[in-house]
């Protein structure tokens, strides 16, 4: 078990007191009852953060891993070696992509613990596992069509595109909800709920005060920006807006100093510096898209090119990038700052205002 005394830290700058994440069988103590551990992904983004707290004779987990195998044997590890003899009592998982609530099943079933998520998060989960009806893939086809994808691009994101949302164990038939502002205590720990919009509808996030421990999911990650996107059972939704406002709240709410324990990457202190970088990563992008539309007007699918132009990217990867382009496009429209220009052939083109 490796362990690492925080240093005295200096508002306003990005410090990162752990250098090196645990790897496979390991664990890293953040602090006295406050676990860190590292599972493998089959991504770009190959890695999820999970953490435990101390929770009176057990122990509460925060977020459950991918639904595979690979992720299942990991969790054996762990429990045949530095969590061995831990009694998991509750497990907490923070939103519905299935990095994080992928094994929440057969955590549960392994452990009989009690299940927290989100209202808008556990129906998600259901809605992901279940969305595989025809009338479901009808949609999708259509607004990928509606914003230029394409027949052949079109079939790649419909199918590996979205494939790993489908890549979670069981869900459990029931759950506990957890609300904004509501106070949960965990050990000898008060935490308040904070849920965000924009990477997910209603993620959650814990802060203890007394501390200054941040847990921030997927809202805010160290070294980068957390996918924000707009899918085909909610075309029109302003993903991004919720997003920066959620972002404008939680820099409101937080001291500069909390030790900030993310979804992906390491933890990390400066949390209002990270938040403008993330604010200011998607006005950049905003004002890409901006340029690419002033002359003449293009589609989501010819925008992805234009703001993400630096990498090769899969189906996989591809569907991301749609999701996000496309999260930007919303975003800049519901602001005026992009139009809908008139078209007969039923696909979407913008043009700067």
């Amino acid at each position: 078990m490796h362990t690492k005394t925080d240093p005295s830290q200096l508002a306003g700058e990005l410090r990162y007191p752990w250098e090196t994440p645990p790897g496979p069988g390991e664990v890293i103590k953040i602090t006295d009852g406050v676990l860190w551990v590292r599972l493998k992904l089959p991504f770009r983004l190959n890695h999820v953060n999970i953490y435990l707290l101390a929770d009176g004779d057990g122990w509460t987990v925060i977020d459950a891993g991918f639904g595979n195998d690979e992720s299942i044997a990991a969790w054996e590890m762990l429990f045949a070696g530095p969590l061995k003899g831990f009694q998991i009592s509750r497990l907490i998982v923070t939103h519905s992509h299935p990095d994080h609530v992928g094994l929440a099943g057969w955590l549960v079933e392994r452990f009989g613990c009690a299940f927290y998520m989100t209202q808008v998060e556990y129906l998600q989960s259901v809605y992901h596992q279940n969305r595989g009806t025809e009338e479901r893939r009808e949609n999708s086809r259509r607004f990928f069509l509606r914003h230029g994808m394409g027949d052949d691009l079109t079939k790649a994101l419909m199918g590996r595109g979205q494939d790993y949302l489908k890549r979670t164990a069981a869900l459990p038939p029931a759950y506990t909800r957890l609300s904004d502002q509501q106070t949960i205590r965990i050990g000898a720990r008060d935490f308040i709920v904070l849920t965000g919009g924009g990477h997910a509808p209603e993620q959650l996030m814990l802060y203890c005060a007394a501390e200054k421990l941040f847990l921030s999911a997927d809202q805010v990650l160290s070294k980068i920006s957390p996918n924000v996107s707009v899918w085909a059972h909610e075309p029109d939704a302003n993903a991004l807006g919720m997003y920066l406002s959620s972002l404008k709240r939680l820099s409101d709410f937080l001291p500069d100093d909390a030790l900030v324990l993310p979804g992906h990457g390491v933890p990390f202190y400066g949390v209002k510096t990270r938040i403008q970088q993330l604010a200011d990563h998607h006005e950049e992008r905003c004002q890409m898209i901006a340029e690419a539309c002033r002359e003449m007007p293009k589609t989501s699918a010819e925008l992805v090119p234009v703001v993400f132009h630096k990498h090769k990217l899969d189906a996989h990867q591809t569907g991301f990038a749609a999701g996000e382009l496309i999260a930007h496009v919303n975003h800049m429209l519901a602001d005026k700052r992009l139009t809908v220009t008139p078209a007969t052939d039923g696909i979407l083109r913008f043009r700067t205002v």
